[in-house]
This record gives C-alpha cells, structure tokens and sequence, in this order.
C-alpha cells in the first residue's frame, strides 16, 4: 500500500511582541520559581527530620482575626491555602484579564494554539488519571482525585525556561504562557464546580450581589482600587460562607478589576494638575497629582505590578512550606509503589501533558484553526509539553480537596513529586537535544523570524511602601 509523504498546509508565523509589564511578569514567576523550590525541599527535610513534630504544630497554630465578640479563626496552614492563596488566584485572575483584553494573547491568532493545546493537557491526564484507578485501582475516594493532574505549575515551567536563557525563544515563553492562562481558567473552573462543600443559598445570592457591584464600579467608571479590594474582602468572606473554595473570590476579583486602557482625558488630567502643582507646589496639589497620575493606568495594571511580588516570592513560598512536606518513610515509599493514586497523578502529568497538549496543538496546526508564535519549533512545542507537567502548587492545592484520607494525600504527593521532576528533566531535555539539534523539528514551509533580544533577568521589584 502505498503511503503519501505530502507534507500538510504550510504553518504560518507571527511575530507578538512583549510588552515591559509582561517581561516582569514573567521574570517574577520564573525567580519565583527557585524560592518555591527551597522552600518545598525545607519542607520535605523538615518533616523527615528528628524535629518532625514542630513541622506539624507549626502549621496547626491559631490564625484569629475579629472585632469585639466577632471573631473568625483558621488554623496556620488553613489561612495559607484558604486566605494568602486567594492572593495567588487574584493575580492569575488579573494576568488573565490583561492579557486576554488588553495585552499580547488579545490575538486570537497567537490564543489558538495554547488554548486547544491546554484542553489536551486538561483532558488527557484526566482520561489517564482516571483508566488506571478505575482498572487497577478498588475505586471509592481514589477516583475523586483525578483534578490533580490537570493543571501545570507556570513558576516551575518558566524557571526551567530561564535555564535557557538566550537559547529559549521568548516567543516560547508567551506560548506558554497563553497555555497556562487556559490551562489555570479550566482549574479554576473544576475546583468551583467539583470541588466545593454543600452551597448555601444565602451566601450565594450574597455573593452574587457583590459581583452585580463590581459590574457597577466597571460600567461608571471607578478606577480607584480601594472600592474594589473592599469589594474583594466581602467577596472572600461570602464565597467561604458558601461553601465554595474561597480562593475562587480572588479569581473573580481579578478578572473583574478594569484591564482596559484608560481614556485619553486622564492623561490631559494629569498635564493639567501636574502643571499647577509646578506653579504653586502645596500637598494638595501633590495629592491631586498622585490621583492624576494613577488614574493613567488601569486598575488591573496597578494591582498587578502591587500584588504579584507578594504571591510570587511570599505567598507561593509560604504554600510550598506548607503542603509540600510528606513523610517519606519506608512504609509510604513502599505504599506509594503500587499505589494507582500515586502512579495515576505521576503519569497523568509526564504522559497525559506531553500527548495531550502535543496532539491538539498540532491538530489545531494542521487545520489552519491557529499559528505558532515566531521562532518556536515543533521540539519547542513538544518539550513546552513535557515541561507542563510540571504540576507542583495547584496540583497540591486540589490534593487537600480531594482527599480526607491522609494515606491518599501523601500518596498523591509523592506522584506529584516524582511526576513533575520526571516532566522537568525530560521537558529540559526534550528542549536541548529536539529544539536547538534537530532542525528538521522546524516546521516545513516556513523559516523562523529573526529572534528578538532575549528576555532580561531583574530582580523582583518589591514595592518600597503599600501604597498603590
């Protein structure tokens, strides 16, 4: 039988560019990286150390937080994965948010690709996750954990990204980026819908309300961030009373906080007030000039570049210390071997990100649905795969939502562990040997653009005061 070797369509490039804001954005997340990795490697010491027990009262220790006889409490590692992450899912909310209406992945032509690439990273470690508890596996409460292979770990892929440097496409870097606003949009979706306590009616309808309010703020205008973080408290407060995960409140805010660009007369605002100040300096007119020039700039922007430091270099820290740590005695290894928990979520993330997303992306390719970013080749695309399954810090949030056996957490950890450093070595790999030997991993038809200087490593720009 004779086999055609015509080559398909020829793949088409586009050359995005990236705007100062999205570099920071993504040189925060990937220094982010390195601290999320010693502090989950303190935790993984720590708790396999003689001084275990401290490791476990510390996390157990009483958060409280009231006025007069209201009070509210959380234990430590509560507060962390409950209060400080909605910090975290604030500011994916906000990236989503910029990028899709404002920035770079405002393109549906640069969107296409990632985003049907990332359901083949959603839907295939499921169906992988899912065939190995429900054919080998007893069944019952294994089978809920099944979100834990979905989603990838953007610090951990970038860090492994900026390993690179100059040889790493940055067009690689905004590929992956739009995979994981996809990817973060379908996790969030799954634990509101799948992994939420029994809803109460009232704290719904309560939180419904305050999204009607956010709506208002946008439609008249309100670009002050104040309304909007007292908004966002409320939002928190009523999405825990609900019975959904509170960090959800923090997604919504972020998406809901105004990303477009403000209009011009803000700007003849700021001339105007800055004029006067010159002219007669007062501290009203310094506060006037303040309001002018924040006003230039979109509240998302301005919460944004505030926020993201604190979740990237505190908040996720603080998350990996605080979940990553699982005894690793003879009896959980030896349990964990032939556990269909630990195997499933260690080959959901290496297989199910690699096939998946690979199969789709190509799909989405060969059909003309999308393009590929300028510069990125199929080995790019291929070890961008592998290195999604790098599923570390919403991997283990969802972990402490499926399971109440801590047989089972410990289990699912220890694949997410061996999981996705087997996705970061073979990804690193993939990249190196696939992306910068093989040049008949480019696609045919076309020759890549010119690359564009390499993305600069900064240092975390921490804000000197929390003023906005």
């Amino acid at each position: 039988m004779a086999v055609s070797l015509r080559p398909g369509p020829p793949l088409r490039f586009v050359t995005p560019s990236m705007t100062p804001a999205l570099r920071r954005y993504i040189a925060n997340e990937a220094g982010s990286a390195a601290v999320l990795l010693a502090a989950s490697v303190l935790a993984l010491v720590w708790v396999n150390s003689p001084w275990s027990e401290s490791y476990h009262h510390l996390w157990e220790l009483p958060v409280r937080m009231g006025i007069g006889d209201a009070v509210f409490e959380l234990d430590l590692h509560h507060f962390v994965n409950d209060a400080a992450m909605a910090v975290f899912f604030m500011v994916v909310g906000l990236e989503v948010a910029r990028e899709t209406i404002a920035g770079e992945l405002s393109d549906r032509r640069i969107m296409s690709v990632p985003a049907i690439g990332a359901v083949g990273g959603l839907c295939v470690p499921i169906l992988i996750y899912l065939a190995i508890n429900g054919l080998f596996g007893d069944g019952g409460e294994a089978m809920h954990g099944w979100g834990i292979v979905m989603s990838s770990d953007t610090a951990f892929v970038l860090g492994v990204l900026a390993l690179f440097g100059p040889r790493c496409p940055d067009r690689l870097r905004l590929f992956l980026l739009a995979l994981a606003v996809v990817d973060d949009i379908g996790a969030i979706a799954v634990m509101a819908i799948f992994y939420s306590d029994d809803i109460q009616i009232v704290p719904l309808l309560v939180m419904i309300g305050i999204l009607a309010l956010f709506l208002a703020l946008r439609w008249i205008g309100v670009w002050r961030l104040e309304p909007y973080l007292a908004l966002t408290l409320a939002l928190w407060f009523a999405a825990y009373a609900c019975g959904v995960h509170p960090t959800l409140a923090g997604v919504l805010a972020g998406l809901l906080i105004p990303a477009s660009s403000p209009e011009s007369s803000r700007g003849r605002e700021l001339v105007v007030f800055g004029r006067a100040l010159i002219e007669n300096p007062s501290a009203d007119g310094v506060r006037l000039a303040n309001l002018a020039a924040s006003a230039t700039v979109s509240a998302n922007q301005r919460l944004q570049s505030w926020l993201h430091p604190w979740s990237a270099f505190v908040v996720i820290p603080a998350f990996g210390l605080a979940n990553a740590g699982v005894e690793l005695s003879a009896e959980t290894l030896e349990a964990a071997a032939t556990s269909t928990v630990t195997i499933g979520v260690a080959l959901g993330l290496i297989l199910g990100n690699g096939l998946g997303i690979t199969a789709f992306s190509i799909a989405a390719l060969r059909t003309g649905v999308g393009v590929l970013p300028g510069g990125v080749r199929y080995g790019h695309l291929f070890g961008a795969a592998l290195l999604a399954g790098i599923g570390f810090t919403i991997s283990l949030f969802i972990t402490d939502l499926a399971f109440t056996d801590q047989l089972l957490r410990d289990e699912a950890k220890i694949g997410i562990l061996v999981g996705s450093l087997v996705a970061a070595v073979i990804g690193a790999w993939a990249l190196r040997v696939m992306g910068e030997r093989m040049p008949l991993c480019s696609p045919a038809g076309d020759s890549a653009p010119p690359e564009l200087p390499p993305l600069p490593w900064t240092a975390p720009q921490f804000p000197k005061a929390f003023g906005r």
